[in-house]
């Protein structure tokens, strides 16, 4: 299922309600897991159970086949061309003839009785003798089509218990398959419910992590038909280590008072090439990340030529998991505006690029972002850089919008649901290691 599909409900009330929802933001770690929620050391990990499904569905699909097949072979039992049809009918055609010999035989036998009968007194003893040899000649040819008319009789009964039992057998396959294929369902129902289940006993929030500082920085201005690279920096307060880190953002201009257009995002960290922002796993490091250290992600939002002037932000949720199937996010949404301008006239000697971008000063408590190399984004043009702040307090970048407040609640509640999501799939990944 997909994020945006999942946060929908969220985002409608985010709009309507922007100052309720803001300040819910951290609501994540109101809800803790039921006590025994958690999976048995000897209970199968979520990894198993996908595995488990992925055969059962898998099984399913080949009882399905089967099922088609089965009943393509009794419905062709049925036609006239199939070889055992047409075998009976050679052996009927076959039989047929042979029952003609056999009744041209017994009449040429009763004619020879007849013509033997019907010789004179005074016939001489050789026409007595070659009548005789035709009534005798005329027996022997009407025994051998008696046999041959009784053993073209039994192909026939052969021929036809042939194709009786193939339909039989092949209704009884038939059979047999509907009944495999109804058990390879409910075996996947069975998988389906398993999985289900253990996925329920997860938790369903990852609550604040006070150590899990972030900070968001980038260009205050986007040209029309090009983009900007934000630098999203996350770090580890703490002492322990995380297995992962990452999060999930979105990018939109706004297209009225109250709607938005969806901003494409790519992403990198370093030495790496950019990706697109996938709804279900959002941006993730893919390494642990120390205590008291830090890792940016690069984020390179891009403007549509067509897009409106006007105003834009980016939404951005830290977050981050053990393999233990604990996780925790950062306090707060952070948030860039920035303004979409139109492009630069050739020749007009405009500078579009300047460097750094400010440190988020917001509870998420980044770190400074000095140097972040937001100087030459890679891909876009940008100018001056834009004050962040988490989604609590609104940075005013003097795009003079007041519907724009309103878009960062719908972004912030995006994000949020994503974040929420990317990591229960991450922890259950976590599980299955």
């Amino acid at each position: 299922m997909k994020i945006r599909r999942i946060a929908a409900t969220a985002v409608a009330a985010a709009v309507t309600a922007p100052a309720l929802f803001l300040s819910a933001a951290p609501a994540f770690a109101d809800t803790k897991p039921a006590a025994g929620a958690s999976q048995t050391a000897d209970a199968p990990s979520i990894h198993d159970l996908e595995l488990a499904l992925a055969a059962a569905e898998a099984a399913y699909e080949t009882a399905k086949k089967n099922v088609a097949k089965a009943d393509a072979a009794l419905e062709a039992l049925t036609k006239a061309d199939h070889p055992l049809a047409v075998a009976l009918v050679d052996a009927k055609k076959a039989s047929d003839e042979a029952a003609a010999a056999k009744t041209a035989a017994d009449a040429a036998v009763t004619k020879a009785e007849q013509d033997l009968a019907a010789l004179p007194e005074d016939a001489t003893d050789e026409q007595k003798a070659a009548a005789q040899k035709l009534v005798d000649d005329a027996k022997t040819a009407a025994t051998a089509a008696q046999a041959t008319a009784t053993a073209k009789a039994a192909e026939v009964v052969s021929a036809q218990k042939a194709l009786d039992d193939a339909r039989v057998a092949a209704a009884t396959a038939l059979s047999e398959a509907r009944k495999a294929e109804k058990t390879a369902e409910k075996a996947v129902e069975d998988a389906e419910k398993a999985l289900d289940e253990a996925e329920g006993s997860l938790p369903d929030d990852c609550p604040t992590d006070k150590n899990l500082g972030t900070s968001l920085t980038g260009p205050s201005k986007i040209a029309v038909g090009s983009s900007g690279v934000f630098t999203f920096r996350v770090t580890n307060k703490g002492t322990t280590s995380y297995d992962e880190v990452g999060g999930y953002a979105a990018a939109f201009a706004m297209t009225n008072s109250y709607d938005w257009q969806d901003l494409g995002i790519t992403w990198s960290t370093a030495g790496t090439s950019w990706k697109a922002l996938d709804d279900e796993e959002g941006f993730h490091s893919g390494a642990p990340l120390a205590g008291g250290k830090s890792v940016d992600f690069k984020l390179k939002v891009s403007v549509p030529a067509k897009t409106k002037v006007g105003d834009g932000a980016v939404m951005a949720l830290g977050l981050r998991v053990n393999k233990d199937v604990d996780c925790g996010s950062a306090a707060d949404v952070n948030s860039a505006t920035f303004s979409i301008v139109k492009p630069a006239k050739p020749g007009s000697g405009n500078n579009n690029g300047t460097n750094g971008g400010h440190s988020n000063n917001g509870s998420t408590g980044g770190s400074s972002n000095s140097g972040n190399g937001n100087s030459t984004p890679q891909g876009g043009t940008s100018t001056t850089p834009v004050n962040t702040t988490s989604s609590g307090s609104l940075a005013n970048t003097g795009a003079g919008s007041s519907t724009l407040p309103f878009a960062l609640a719908g972004g912030a509640a995006v994000v949020l649901g994503a974040g929420a999501m990317v990591m229960v799939r991450r922890r259950k990944a976590g599980m299955g290691a």
